[in-house]
Order: structure tokens, then C-alpha cells, then sequence
């Protein structure tokens, strides 16, 4: 479990820079270089982020269940599993989905963990997915006194809500079907 604590502190705190003092952010940027700062922000993030799944597969092995849910409520996280990839991709390629949205990432994000709240009630599932859901609202209250960063992806075009339609639904059934017990250890269905 202390290796799924740190890591979440490390993944979500580089990530919460903007959210705590992006003056300082935007001037160790220009200080160093768009570049160099991107480098050294998604190193210390990917570190995190393989010290989480470490952690969280060995905090697995060591069941704490802190509440059951009912097989209704999996098929409903199940459901609520269907907007995440193609919000996702949205981020990337700008359209209405975007538009509408505002934050398309963050919209997933919170889906994601929520759904996985609802199956999973292990203390390993709660302190992963609740703590991240707790860092989208924390995000998302941020950026109502912050501007967002633009996310770099495809220029706007006409089929881009198709393409993160498509692309992204595909990716939620390859996920269900074939990707989710090899890379997790779990079936979802």
C-alpha cells in the first residue's frame, strides 16, 4: 500500500502544480524550456504512475474489502464506462464533444474512477480511484480561477467527433474483451 501512496502523491502532485501555484509553473517552464519542463514533468508522472500500478497490484494481493457491491451496480459502472474513450480522444481532437464538454479528459477521469468506485470495494480501490476522483474536483474547481492549458492534438475538423466516437468506442470494447484481465489481472465481465 505504501508504494500505491507514494506513487499517487508523486503522479498527482506533478499534476497539480498549475492547481497550487502555476506562476511558479509557467516561469520554471520559461526557465528551463518548454521542452526540457515537459521532459522532466512526464519522467517524474511516469514514475509515479508505474509505482502506482506496482502498488495497486500488490496492495490487490492483500484484500481489505471495506464494502460488496451488488452485481447491479457493476453492470452500471459497466454503462458508465461507455463515454470514457471516446471523451478521451475528444480532448485531443477538438469538435462539438469538445465544445460542449469543456473538459473532456476530466469528464473521463471522473467517470473512470467513479465506475470503478461502484464495483470495486477493496481499500486498494478506494484509495486509487478515490483519491483521483477527489484530485478532478480538485482540478475542476481550480480551473473556474485558472485557465486551462490548451492540449495539444489534431486541428478542428469536421469529423472529429466521429473519429472520437469510433476510435474511442473501439477502444472500450477491446478494453472489455481483450485488454483489461491481461494488463489488470481482472475481468470485467
Amino acid at each position: 500500500m505504501t508504494q500505491l501512496i507514494i506513487g499517487l502523491v508523486i503522479f498527482l502532485g506533478v499534476h497539480s502544480i498549475s492547481i497550487v501555484n502555476e506562476q511558479w509553473r509557467d516561469r520554471t517552464a520559461e526557465r528551463l524550456g518548454v521542452w526540457t519542463w515537459k521532459g522532466i514533468y512526464s519522467l517524474v508522472a511516469l514514475i509515479g504512475l508505474i509505482m502506482i500500478i506496482r502498488g495497486y497490484g500488490d496492495a490487490r494481493a492483500d484484500v481489505i474489502e471495506l464494502y460488496l457491491t451488488p452485481a447491479w451496480l457493476q453492470h452500471i459502472s459497466l454503462v458508465l464506462l461507455i463515454p470514457v474513450f471516446p471523451l478521451l480522444v475528444a480532448a485531443y481532437l477538438p469538435g462539438r464533444i469538445k465544445k460542449i464538454v469543456h473538459h473532456p479528459m476530466l469528464l473521463a477521469t471522473k467517470l473512470w474512477a467513479a465506475a470503478h468506485l461502484l464495483a470495486n470495494g477493496t481499500l486498494a480501490d478506494v484509495v486509487l480511484f478515490g483519491s483521483i476522483l477527489l484530485w478532478v474536483f480538485a482540478d475542476l474547481l481550480s480551473l473556474s480561477k485558472r485557465q486551462p492549458r490548451q492540449i495539444p492534438g489534431a486541428p478542428p475538423a469536421r469529423y472529429n467527433d466521429l473519429i472520437a466516437l469510433v476510435v474511442g468506442l473501439g477502444l472500450y470494447i477491446a478494453f472489455l474483451f481483450w485488454l483489461h484481465e491481461p494488463l489488470f489481472g481482472i475481468n470485467p465481465l
